[in-house]
């Protein structure tokens, strides 16, 4: 394990494709793998119009109602990244992590920016997640104990869905609870001319209203935050800014785990393998607190 913490720790927070690739390779063979957990899985599931509108389906062989489900909304800078699939260690690990856990897990692919801007991804997490409560109970999820996950700007659409940006008016958010790992939440922690302006656009005076802040600051519903030690400084000004705005709306912190050691991709490769540092308290969280049904139509409070 702790060749795994020098390998990390001498990458740093550079953010470079090198790293990537490099943290990508370290971890593919320890990558749990949905065989490994006698996990069933349905692939390529349509949840909307769009050809990326498509989710995997990860179920413990043995039915058994009321599982807790994970839906898991990958990153990839608003413009890469995908579900996976059959033979990728990505993200299939974290279908296998969820089955492993007792849960039923969910991967899903959304719509990506140049051709989708904001708020696409908030929508397709919606989209994704109403497909869910009329649909997971075939698999023994239930539809009262849905847990959306998201990374990086997967956690950003999270935080759009549940701040109901491109929803229905008046709509609710399905979740029972939310997990954000080094998320992006406050556009203007940004100099001019943001790579993520390819989502959000070039008008900086909308970027009160396109990040996710306050909605954050107010959300009633179980959540947890992570950050690594090796994230870009980026993230965690993010989440600075959600944790000064939650003690100021709630007078309380918001929990969060601070993963050492990690960078921003590792935090989540390393889900259900041997050095494993996240997994096992964020199943306990789910277990202990994805209990609450659907949030009241504004998204923000309830549970």
């Amino acid at each position: 394990m702790e060749e795994v913490w020098q390998r990390l720790r001498q990458w740093g927070d550079e953010f470079t494709p090198a790293q990537l690739a490099a943290t990508h390779e370290l971890f593919a063979p320890r990558a749990l793998t949905p065989a490994a957990v006698d996990a069933v899985v349905q692939r390529d599931l349509t949840y909307g119009p769009d050809a990326r509108h498509r989710l995997d389906v990860f179920a413990p062989r043995r039915p058994e109602a009321g599982r807790p489900v994970v839906l898991f909304v990958h990153g990839g800078g608003y413009q890469f990244g995908d579900k996976g699939g059959e033979a990728d260690p990505f993200h299939n690990h974290i279908g296998a992590w969820a089955v492993r856990n007792g849960f039923i897990g969910i991967t899903m692919s959304y719509r990506l920016a140049p051709a989708h801007r904001w708020p696409a991804g908030a929508a397709d997490v919606d989209r994704a997640m109403r497909w869910l409560q009329a649909n997971v109970a075939s698999w023994g999820g239930d539809a009262s104990r849905l847990v959306v996950m998201g990374h990086s700007a997967g956690a950003a659409h999270v935080a759009g869905y549940l701040a109901r940006h491109g929803c229905e008016a008046g709509s609710a958010a399905a979740a029972a609870a939310a997990v954000f790992v080094s998320g992006i939440y406050a556009l203007q922690v940004y100099p001019d001319n943001y790579d993520y302006q390819i989502y959000y656009g070039t008008d900086r005076s909308l970027d009160a209203q396109r990040s996710t802040v306050q909605a954050l600051a107010q959300l009633r519903i179980p959540s947890l935050f992570t950050v690594s030690e090796f994230d870009p400084a980026s993230f965690h000004r993010h989440l600075a800014a959600v944790f000064a705005a939650r003690v100021q709306s709630q007078h309380r912190c918001p929990e969060v785990m601070f993963q050492r050691n990690h960078n921003h991709v590792s935090v989540v490769m390393q889900l259900g393998s041997e050095v494993d540092t996240l997994g096992p308290a964020l199943a306990q969280f789910i277990r202990q607190r994805a209990v609450a049904g659907p949030v009241s139509g504004d998204g923000r409070s309830g549970g």
